[in-house]
Parts: structure tokens; C-alpha cells; sequence
């Protein structure tokens, strides 16, 4: 589980709802009729924007954010240099032994497709053209919560403004209008709540997710590419350390002494 998700999920949720409650009067941020026209139409808007067959994801999607495990990029590294290191004494055929050990299927196809002697640029396209696919699925997904961060304000913003009509439809009650006002209010908050507190964050990490496992499948291009190239072990290593950030390269060069 990655525990700054969840830490900030909590943090962010108890904080603003400790605040709120703080003021002795809990209740009066409670609002069905808001909830409804602010969570509903928002949910409802997003459910008509996107295909069935990606909400079918959504639950799934939205897991990722608390149990998907960065790839490993030091062990890619270490993996593929020993694979530069057997290629080189003993062919790239050697390596098809190796393919089913690979964890990913990224990787596994990579060396597939140059064990069977693909021309280098077929396979950086092969390749390419994976990741570009991987990417547009995975911002298809982020999408959903996008949509949901967009209609909350304004479905908040409707809500104010039925609230208002209802209160200025009302004005001979002077003492309505204060209580009618915050009513109003209510589901502008709501929606900035369902926006800021859940889609937007939850979009961003799924785009930094993306980020990463995209990262490491260039890492692998590279890699199975140089390999294919003959290159000495050592300038693969070099190569493929360039994707290290500098912490995990100090880490990669401490176990490699």
C-alpha cells in the first residue's frame, strides 16, 4: 500500500471536517437536497461523458492509488545489464532462455522481438507505439476523474444559484434569509470538496503513476536496444543510469561497489 496516499487522503478529509465541526454546529454543514444536486449531478454528468466499458474500470482505477508499487528501476537496471553481459558472451539467442523469469510483459516482448532478429528501428516503433497505447489508456482512465473535477463546481454553482432563486422567492421572511443564504452556499462547498478534496488529487497521482511506469518502459527500450546493439555491458550500464534519479543512482553505485 502506498502509505502517503492514504496519509494524505486522511489527513486532507479529517482536517477539513475537524474545522468544520469545530464551530459547534456540524449539522449545519449537512445538507440533503445540496448533496444531491451537487454529488448526483456531478456523478450523473460524468457517467453521460464517458463509455461504459472505461467506467467499468473506475473502482479498479481509483485502487491504484492506494496499492500500485512504483517499478523497481534499479533492479530493471541490474537485470538488463546482466543481460547485456550474457548477450555478449554468448548471443542474443542465449537470452531466450531468460524471457519467461521476466516479470513484466513489456520487457518480455522487447526481448522477443530481438531474439527473433527484428530490425532495431521495427523494434523501437513495436515498442513505441506500446507505450503510446499504455499512455492514452492510462489518461483515459485519469479522464473520469477530470470530468468529476469539472462538473463539481459547477454542479455546486447550480445548486447556489436554485438555492438563491428559492430565497429570493422568499423575501417577505426576514428571518429566512440568513438560513436560506448558507443553504445556498452549501453546494458550492460541496462541490469544491468533491473536487479538491477527491478528483483533482486522485487525477494527479494517476498521472504520476503513468509517469513512472512509463519512465521504466523507456528504461527497458533503451536497454534491450543497446544490447541488441552489441554494446559493452558497461556503457549499457552508464546509459540506463541516466533514468536513475540522483538518490537511487548513489544507491545503484553503493550495491554495485
Amino acid at each position: 500500500m502506498d502509505l502517503t496516499s492514504l496519509i494524505g487522503f486522511l489527513a486532507t478529509w479529517i482536517l477539513v471536517l475537524a474545522s468544520m465541526a469545530s464551530g459547534g454546529n456540524f449539522g449545519a454543514y449537512i445538507d440533503v437536497p445540496s448533496i444531491m444536486i451537487t454529488l448526483g449531478g456531478a456523478i450523473g454528468a460524468t457517467v453521460i461523458s464517458n463509455p461504459g466499458s472505461r467506467l467499468k474500470n473506475i473502482g479498479g482505477t481509483f485502487k491504484s492509488v492506494f496499492f500500485s508499487n512504483p517499478p523497481d528501476l534499479i533492479g530493471m537496471v541490474q537485470m538488463i545489464v546482466s543481460f547485456a553481459e550474457k548477450a555478449r558472451r554468448e548471443g542474443l539467442l542465449s537470452l531466450e532462455a531468460d524471457v519467461a523469469e521476466v516479470d513484466s510483459d513489456f520487457m518480455r516482448k522487447a526481448i522477443q522481438l530481438v531474439v527473433d532478429g527484428t530490425d532495431p528501428e521495427l523494434v523501437r516503433a513495436i515498442l513505441d507505439t506500446e507505450i503510446g497505447v499504455f499512455e492514452d489508456r492510462h489518461s483515459q482512465n485519469k479522464s473520469m476523474f477530470d470530468t468529476l473535477a469539472e462538473f463539481g463546481p459547477s454542479f455546486g454553482m447550480i445548486g447556489t444559484l436554485i438555492g438563491l432563486i428559492a430565497m429570493l422567492g422568499n423575501l417577505q421572511d426576514v428571518s429566512a434569509l440568513g438560513p436560506g443564504m448558507a443553504v445556498a452556499l452549501i453546494t458550492t462547498m460541496y462541490g469544491s470538496m468533491l473536487a479538491n478534496m477527491f478528483a483533482i488529487p486522485t487525477g494527479k497521482k494517476l498521472a504520476a503513476r503513468s509517469a513512472e511506469e512509463v519512465k521504466a518502459m523507456e528504461l527497458m527500450v533503451e536497454g534491450i536496444l543497446a544490447i541488441q546493439a552489441g554494446e559493452n555491458p558497461r556503457i549499457v550500464e552508464e546509459k540506463l543510469k541516466v533514468y536513475l534519479p540522483p538518490k537511487m543512482r548513489e544507491a545503484f553505485n553503493q550495491e554495485g561497489e
